[in-house]
């Protein structure tokens, strides 16, 4: 494939009424807003009255635990003297962009993202330390194609496939379709979309599948839609993806007691979700504008580790850092990025010490 026309894909009117970020009316948990935590926010210890830091964070509308640390105002009940401040993003490719502006201090994006952060040439405007695994990504991101005939991704040539690029999604699109035999550039269209967008491309007939995650999703699906394959799928095939948690690496060294404080709150909101999901899901519920008994079923397209789990070897202590040298490789192969670094390269760049810290 060429490489030029590849760097394209891999650069950086809803009329469902509860798809719109912004949502408001659509949720039935007795709260409809997220312009402000609820207001029976409590910290669940004796919170941190000395720590002032102030925080910008950019989050995005995924069921995990940083939507119910968003929604309870946790860190705010934590930390009452910290000023904390939230950005919403579309896509993890944003949020790199927030960093590179100097907008935000900690923010979730995808694996994808992180290693293109990680990677030449984006790691010589940003430097940031992967500090949390929000999820690890199965069926909550899936390729959902609009005609029922549609039975394999192979079906789909010729078509229009919607992603957010340098997404977790779009790194998945691309693997599933190369591991499909499929060229990205010649044998279907890839757009780059917003998933707020979706909804009024895919009922104005102007894409013909999409790989996106919830709540998306889950319209897609409701609107006739078929699942041809997950991120469950390539993760089987070797490609793993997640949701993490990363700081800027000069705030994080900066602002110990806060990160400790931060990865305790995220701790307990993954918890909450392994242990109450309907609690969770009551949060979750209204960040993304929807009925909770359909966030609580969210839940089953990721998987959600406590502090202890992410430390270990097999995540933040191990293993993470070769996925990401794994995802370099590929992204340099498609020309996503000009080069990989060393497997010490990309675990310089995570850390396990504030989920050690807690899960010790």
């Amino acid at each position: 494939m060429n490489t030029q026309s590849t760097r394209r894909i891999l650069g950086a009117t809803v009329t469902t009424a509860c798809l719109a970020l912004a949502l408001s009316g659509c949720v039935e948990s007795g709260r409809s807003s997220t312009a402000a935590p609820a207001e029976d926010s409590a910290c669940p210890w004796t919170p941190d009255e000395s720590i002032d830091t102030t925080a910008r964070i950019a989050w995005q509308a995924v069921p995990n635990g940083d939507v119910v640390v968003k929604d309870l105002g946790l860190l705010e009940a934590c930390m009452p003297n910290a000023d904390i401040s939230w950005v919403q993003a579309a896509s993890g490719g944003d949020v790199v962009g927030y960093y590179a502006a100097g907008e935000v201090d900690l923010g979730l994006m995808g694996s994808s993202p992180a290693t293109i952060a990680s990677s030449a040439p984006t790691n010589a405007d940003v430097d940031l330390d992967v500090v949390w695994v929000h999820d690890v990504i199965g069926d909550a991101e899936s390729l959902i194609a609009k005609d029922p005939s549609v039975k394999g991704i192979e079906d789909l040539r010729g078509a229009t496939i919607a992603v957010p690029f340098s997404s977790t999604a779009h790194y998945s699109l691309l693997q599933a379709l190369l591991d499909a035999g499929m060229d990205p550039e010649k044998d279907v269209k890839v757009i780059n979309l917003d998933p707020e967008k979706m909804a009024g491309a895919w009922q104005g007939d102007q894409i013909d599948a999409a790989w996106v995650w919830d709540p998306t999703q889950s319209v897609l699906l409701g609107d006739g839609g078929t699942r041809i394959l997950s991120s469950a799928d390539t993760a089987e095939a070797g490609r793993p993806t997640f949701d993490l948690g990363t700081v800027d690496a000069a705030f994080a060294q900066q602002n110990p007691e806060f990160m400790e404080q931060w990865a305790k709150v995220e701790d307990h909101a993954v918890k909450l979700i392994q242990d109450d999901p309907a609690e969770a899901a009551e949060s979750v519920a209204v960040v993304l504008g929807i009925d909770p008994a359909d966030a609580e079923k969210q839940f089953a397209g990721l998987t959600y580790l406590d502090a202890a789990e992410q430390a270990g070897p097999d995540y933040l202590g191990g293993k993470l850092a070769d996925d990401l040298h794994t995802t370099a490789g590929f992204l340099q192969e498609q020309g996503g990025i000009d080069a990989v670094g060393t497997k010490q390269d990309y675990a310089d760049h995570v850390d396990a010490g504030p989920a050690a810290s807690v899960g010790q």
